[in-house]
């Protein structure tokens, strides 16, 4: 990297992001092969995990004819408008310079997966079923708390209509819907295998089609029963819909875990939302969480997006080989699964997260830090519990309390609201283990080419965690806090200011408790003798 690299503050060093020169036009690797003159269809690419997907096809794979992408109409921006500004995003840079005549061979489709039929035209869907001949389903509500009418509506219609639309391409080569790891999330062993659904899909869309809101959000407990939230709950029925409506088409199913930033490419350590295991580093980082519900000696799931799309553009070559071998063979392919997941080939704990997280955050904080780090990850229920009352329920007290009496608006219940809001999504997945098996996934990276596993690299066990959280803690700093290295001077002089700060707190506190015990113990001897 040279530089100009966001991640870098003068003679700093980072381990070096990989340049896999990703085309030959003279000679293209058996993926790439693959992928050249073909038309893809994307849904969810203005999603984090899509635009890595869009510009990785797009930098590595320039011998595709078109990319059409599902865009719906947003906050008063036209389809077209939204399709434009993905590009502005930082990582396209690297394309726009490897491959600057790119723009042609993406084209918008208006739509929208919360819409019947998703919300497409009857002229952009005859030309959807005339041309294309991959698809990555990837849309998808991640809300954890969504609404089940509309978590339904998203995940599970949508992939009803989906692949309803894939029956009629008669082109088709490829479709890769994309799942999540805890799908299944009540089993605790997770084979790369379709388990028997929760309830059929179509009662599922027939209730939240025909009851009420309210009546819905009553149900709501009875209808998941033994799943944590409607997300993991309806990504389990989408599954059910593959099998049922895939079942004669060249189709396999992808689980990533959780998924967090770039690892190496296009830009190291990009992210571009807080959600899970990044919104504990962010939160950790900046003073605000202080506490969370959670095993430490459970597995951090995590993958590097990256990564998780190379397996993703792999797994579509694959399930066309093997869809193309069973048909010459008369037989129906059994859809394919792919288990994403670092626990077998590269597993961490969340002690281990949370301390290298932690080591390399203090050593570049962050100038909008607003107290120093102190963090304790707890799976008792009950201390956690006391450990939020006191490191979260009283200091915002105070601060509300403060900000009353100069005449200002109190605002951190209302974060801690969220924060508390955020931790019991996420508490369920950290005070967990899952065996996953992942042979599918090992299967195809032993399958690929030594040139197609440099440029689509996907396989964990090559990951150097330590190497990539140093990375990881500035991507947050740099790309979610919006703090350049810049900064890191300024930042370090307010950081032991906080320190010190911190540290006359708990004196003080600590006195306190002291002096509060004296008292008490006094008062009952004082009563007793």
């Amino acid at each position: 990297m040279t530089m100009s690299d966001p991640l870098l503050l003068g003679d700093d060093y980072l381990p070096e992001a990989i340049n896999s020169d990703s085309v030959d036009p003279n000679n293209l690797t058996q993926i790439q092969e693959f992928y050249k003159d073909t038309n893809i269809f994307i849904t969810g690419a203005t999603g984090f995990l899509g635009k890595i997907l869009l510009e990785k096809l797009l930098r590595s794979c320039q011998h595709l004819s078109t990319i059409y992408i599902l865009v719906r109409n947003k906050k008063g921006k036209k389809m077209h408008t939204r399709v434009d500004e993905i590009f502005d995003e930082v990582i396209f840079d690297r394309l726009k310079k490897e491959n600057s005549k790119f723009r042609h061979k993406v084209v918008g489709i208006a739509g929208d997966c919360s819409l019947p039929n998703l919300g497409i035209s009857l002229e952009d869907r005859q030309t959807l079923i005339e041309q294309v001949n991959i698809v990555f389903h990837v849309a998808a509500t991640v809300r954890f708390d969504e609404k089940i009418k509309t978590a339904v509506d998203i995940n599970v219609r949508a992939t009803q209509d989906m692949l309803r639309l894939a029956q009629e391409m008669p082109k088709l080569k490829s479709y890769i819907h994309v799942s999540t790891a805890y799908a299944n999330c009540p089993e605790k062993v997770i084979e790369e295998k379709l388990y028997p659904p929760a309830m059929d899909y179509r009662k599922l869309i027939v209730m939240t089609d025909t009851l009420s809101e309210k009546l819905l959000e009553n149900l709501t407990p009875a209808i998941l029963e033994n799943y944590p939230n409607t997300y993991a709950y309806t990504k389990q029925i989408a599954e059910h819909v593959v099998q049922d409506l895939g079942k004669d088409l060249p189709v396999g199913i992808t689980r990533p875990a959780i998924v967090v930033s770039t690892a190496r490419e296009p830009v190291r350590a990009w992210i571009n939302n807080m959600y899970g295991a990044t919104g504990v580093v962010a939160g950790a980082g900046v003073g605000l969480l202080r506490t969370l519900h959670c095993d430490k000696d459970c597995n951090a799931n995590i993958v590097p997006v990256d990564m998780c799309v190379n397996s993703m553009i792999s797994a579509a070559w694959d399930v066309n080989e093997l869809f193309v071998n069973a048909k010459n063979n008369g037989k129906r392919l059994e859809i394919p699964v792919f288990n994403f997941e670092s626990s077998n080939d590269c597993p961490i704990t969340w002690d281990y997260f949370m301390n290298m997280s932690k080591a390399y955050g203090m050593s570049t904080p962050s100038i909008r830090a607003i107290w120093y780090f102190c963090f304790i990850l707890e799976k008792n229920f009950l201390l956690y519990t006391i450990y939020t009352f006191l490191l979260h329920t009283v200091p915002a007290f105070i601060v509300d309390a403060v900000l009353v009496c100069v005449g200002k608006k109190p605002k951190m219940f209302k974060v801690y609201s969220k924060i508390h809001k955020f931790s019991r999504v996420l508490s369920y997945f950290a005070t967990q283990t899952w065996i996953f098996k992942s042979e599918n996934v090992q299967r195809v990276c032993r399958k690929m080419s030594d040139r197609d596993n440099e440029i689509f690299f996907s396989d964990l066990k090559q990951l150097d965690w330590e190497k990539y959280l140093k990375v990881y803690i500035r991507g947050i700093r740099v790309f979610l806090v919006n703090d350049p290295m810049d900064s890191l001077p300024a930042a370090r002089i307010k950081w032991r200011r906080l320190y010190w700060a911190h540290q006359i707190t708990k004196a003080v506190l600590g006195f306190l408790a002291l002096r509060i015990l004296w008292t008490l113990v006094f008062f009952v001897y004082s009563h007793i003798y």
